[in-house]
């Protein structure tokens, strides 16, 4: 694949140029944005009703476990999912993943007992991470470039009415008709999503290579499969260490912070971090530590971007009801204003106006820009100098600036990515998003725990987040690749 060494623009369509409502696209475009507002809805409503899941089947104790499963779950699937879409195509992680999720709605509709929910938590996480994994390979199958950053703002749109109208509706749902309901309709809305894309995972199927016995010689081939195998053993064992490494930081962030158990606290702190640091080495394209032009700049990106607007959104409504004594209702107008700003940042990123006036190293300097000024809103809330209409006013351009750079992101690992590469390559990015958020969060969590005064320890957390997204803003131009070498980095030498 021919990449100019230029930073790569978005391609300029021509007057006649496709759209995503063109019959020819139509179906792959509703059966995706379906399933992924099937998704969101899912992901809502299931948080808003899982106390009264947990109250039901007298299971409490293990509440924690089933808010994390889908995470923990993921993290290793989208290791999976990668080198499956890269190895026989998007098509059979696409049904598997459905499968997956289908089997996981039943399972906690059915569920006699918390643990039984929980694992059906841990299979949906699974089916979700496929599913995501395989949707974003098939954007670079199934649409020319010129659709893909339409396609990934109007796939944050579909998060906008789940976010709006999940939680109360699955409130309804499971005060009138019983939570195990919320599950089993999931299942059914899965059938017509599905059938929109028959038509695209037929074509994909067909046109699949079997790559992994496309090596030539009979020894050459026998060779690179058990190198293959071997490659894939390694990924997943390093995604295992990710995922214990951030069970151990969730563990001690909080012993860390306390005075009974500090010093096992800040031992789990260094052993988890260790653990997922050791472990993303292996997963992530080599030279992403150290953000190397190209490939590893993005998916290093994609983490520190993600990192601070988590680590500010995480922490909103508990400052907003710990400082300015809010209502949790009311404290939740900022992921209110998350999914709407966001939307509208992706779907501005998708107008054909900005992908042909701007370049991805500019979207993404405005990007990490209005991520860092949106932060500040926070911070001076926290402070109690400004406010809160005020300060949540400032956080809409964090938002904003999430929904330019997210999908700029995605687009870009696909545009430098060879085709035999865009599902580990894929995987690696949101893996990378995942990670990084979520040790953020983790630490941040250790700084809050202690203390009686909670202001300027979330002060610190929200400002930290800041500075991250402005440091990181200084790392776009390392999104262009290198002029010399436009090979794709190397994902186990490191």
């Amino acid at each position: 694949m021919r990449i100019d060494h230029r930073v790569v623009t978005s391609a300029e369509p021509s007057p006649d140029a496709a759209r995503l409502r063109d019959p020819r696209h139509l179906p792959f475009v509703v059966g995706a944005l379906a399933l992924v507002t099937l998704g969101a809805f899912e992901n809502r409503a299931t948080l808003a009703i899982l106390p009264t899941v947990a109250d039901h089947l007298d299971g409490l104790d293990l509440f924690g476990a089933a808010a994390a499963a889908p995470l923990v779950a993921s993290v290793i699937a989208m290791v999976v999912a990668g080198q499956w879409c890269d190895r026989r195509g998007p098509a059979p992680a696409l049904l598997g993943g459905a499968a997956l999720f289908a089997a996981a709605q039943l399972a906690m509709a059915a569920a006699p007992t918390i643990g039984v929910f929980v694992v059906g938590r841990l299979t949906a996480g699974v089916g979700e991470a496929f599913l995501d994994i395989a949707l974003t390979v098939m954007i670079a199958r199934m649409l020319p470039a010129a659709l893909r950053p339409a396609m990934f703002g109007a796939m944050a749109t579909a998060w906008v009415v789940p976010s709006l109208i999940g939680p109360p509706l699955a409130g309804a749902v499971a005060e009138h008709l019983g939570w195990r309901a919320v599950f089993a309709g999931a299942i059914v809305l899965m059938a017509p999503a599905m059938l929109c894309l028959a038509p695209s995972v037929r074509r994909l199927r067909d046109s699949a290579p079997d790559r992994a016995g496309a090596s030539g010689s009979t020894e050459g081939s026998t060779e690179g499969s058990s190198s293959a195998r071997a490659r894939h053993r390694a990924a997943i064992g390093s995604a295992v260490l990710v995922t214990l490494g951030l069970a151990v930081l969730a563990v001690g962030g909080p012993a860390a912070a306390g005075d009974t158990f500090r010093s096992a606290g800040v031992l789990a702190l260094v052993v988890g971090t260790a653990l997922v640091v050791v472990g993303i080495r292996r997963v992530l394209p080599s030279g992403t530590l150290r953000a190397a032009r190209g490939l590893p700049a993005t998916v290093a990106l994609r983490g520190t971007q993600a990192a601070a607007f988590a680590g500010a959104g995480s922490f909103i409504p508990l400052m907003l009801t710990q400082v300015h004594g809010l209502r949790p209702a009311v404290a939740g107008l900022s992921l209110t204003i998350t999914g709407l700003f966001w939307a509208a940042g992706s779907q501005l990123n998708g107008t054909r106006l900005v992908q042909r006036r701007t370049t991805t190293v500019g979207r993404m300097r405005l990007s990490l820009g209005l991520i860092a000024t949106g932060i500040v809103g926070p911070v001076l809330l926290a402070l109690d100098v400004i406010p809160v209409w005020c300060g949540l006013a400032v956080w809409a351009l964090a938002g904003t600036g999430m929904g330019i750079g997210s999908p700029t992101l995605a687009n870009h690992v696909l545009t430098l990515a060879p085709t035999e590469a865009q599902g580990r390559m894929s995987s690696a990015a949101m893996l990378s998003a995942t990670v990084a958020q979520s040790v953020y969060v983790a630490l941040a969590g250790a700084v809050l725990a202690g203390g009686t005064d909670p202001a300027p320890r979330l002060a610190l957390v929200l400002a930290v987040a800041a500075v991250l997204a402005a440091l990181s803003a200084a790392l776009a131009p390392r999104l262009a690749p290198p002029v010399s070498r436009r090979r794709l980095p190397n994902l186990a030498r490191r």
